[in-house]
């Protein structure tokens, strides 16, 4: 007698991240002999700066290993409020702050307090997946939004003007974003806070890749409005990306709750990870992470012309992350099969443009800059062979 499979009809909506069956066919080639140039994955090559691995392994030998409250250790939620003065002249209460298992702990938790079956979010497509399925999760509805070269492929206030629905309880912005490297500039952040503060809504925003700003600087959106919650994360510019740690910044009302849920889901982020996020804000670990930004400004200089001399369309320069999102209609439009044979044939990885959306998706492939110099000189040599 066969056993009946029960899967929730929600599933039907939450989509593979197409990104690791590359990562997976990647691994298979190398684990032959094989040579992979990755520039597939947004993870950054370096390893977590010492000062944090050294306080994470004198909390384990401390026996700081029980459970902190849910909304994590006071003394990280008080180092991250005096980050955002020192970096941003915002003044945050720490009790506002919630200590996260990364960005996405962050973002669920978010979402379960917000999201009532049927209400919907506005969101930039293309942009990162998992958001989408975060929302899916709570039965919300996302509202995807076109964004072009002509708005630096970001959600602005007139957009949200004409995509706003009735069922909108707030938007999504990242800034900068994941996959095209582009910021908001603080004046249309504040007329997006400004348009949902009208509509009693909700301004989600994505900062996780501040601190990996190559030109100019970013305001945190927290200092434009008091509808507006923050997320952010220890892994982007942190380096810290398996200890699994991020932070939310919310307004007051929402506390209770997100606290109440963060009990339920996952108790409270990896005591030791949290100690080692103190260290995170230590001088001597802010100059090894500055010195990093700086060697991915260099990456990002390398690659954007070689790819734009190979013919591949990026019209907008990122201002930040570690991402090139580019039109590869010249070449195929197919974006998945492109990827598949780019790694089979010529051994580099790169990720499909239908990972991060449904608008013009086959046409686009993201390149991350997560790995040396001398790899990025070795792909594009590939490149270059394989379409020439």
């Amino acid at each position: 007698m066969k056993k009946s499979i029960h899967i929730a009809r929600r599933m039907r909506h939450i989509e593979p991240f197409h990104v690791m069956e590359l990562l997976a066919k990647a691994r298979a080639i190398e684990a032959t002999g094989g040579c992979v140039v990755h520039m597939e994955i947004g993870e950054p090559d370096f390893i977590t700066p010492q000062p944090m691995v050294t306080a994470g392994i004198e909390a384990l030998r401390e026996g700081f290993t029980h459970y902190t409250p849910a909304m994590g250790l006071a003394s990280l939620r008080e180092a991250i409020a005096n980050y955002y003065l020192d970096q941003y002249r915002t003044v945050v209460d720490p009790q506002r702050i919630i200590i996260t298992p990364g960005a996405s702990g962050a973002l669920q938790l978010m979402m379960g307090v917000l999201i009532n079956p049927g209400d919907q979010l506005l969101m930039a497509d293309p942009g990162y997946p998992c958001n989408r399925h975060f929302l899916r999760q709570y039965e919300g509805e996302p509202i995807s939004v076109p964004v072009t070269a002509d708005s630096g492929y970001q959600l602005t206030s007139a957009l949200m003007q004409q995509y706003w629905g009735k069922r909108c309880v707030g938007a999504l912005l990242a800034s900068p974003s994941n996959p095209t490297g582009t910021l908001i500039s603080t004046q249309e952040l504040q007329a997006m806070v400004n348009y949902t503060l009208e509509r009693d809504a909700i301004l989600i925003v994505d900062e996780i890749y501040h601190g990996l700003i190559y030109e100019g600087d970013a305001q945190t959106a927290l200092a434009l409005g008091n509808n507006v919650v923050v997320i952010n994360s220890f892994s982007k510019y942190f380096g810290m990306t398996g200890w699994r740690l991020g932070w939310l910044i919310a307004p007051e009302g929402y506390i209770r709750a997100l606290e109440k849920l963060a009990q339920n889901i996952f108790l409270a982020a990896a005591t030791p990870a949290q100690y080692a996020g103190l260290a995170a804000f230590k001088p001597e670990a802010l100059r090894i992470l500055a010195s990093r930004r700086e060697t991915f400004r260099q990456r990002r200089d390398f690659l954007l012309p070689a790819l734009r001399d190979m013919g591949f369309d990026i019209p907008v320069t990122p201002q930040g992350a570690f991402y090139l999102y580019a039109n590869c209609e010249r070449f195929t439009q197919d974006s998945y099969s492109f990827a598949h044979r780019l790694l089979s044939e010529a051994g580099v990885a790169i990720t499909p443009g239908i990972d991060f959306g449904r608008y013009r998706s086959n046409q686009h492939v993201r390149f991350a800059y997560t790995t040396s110099i001398e790899q990025l000189e070795l792909g594009v040599d590939r490149l270059k062979r394989f379409l020439h």
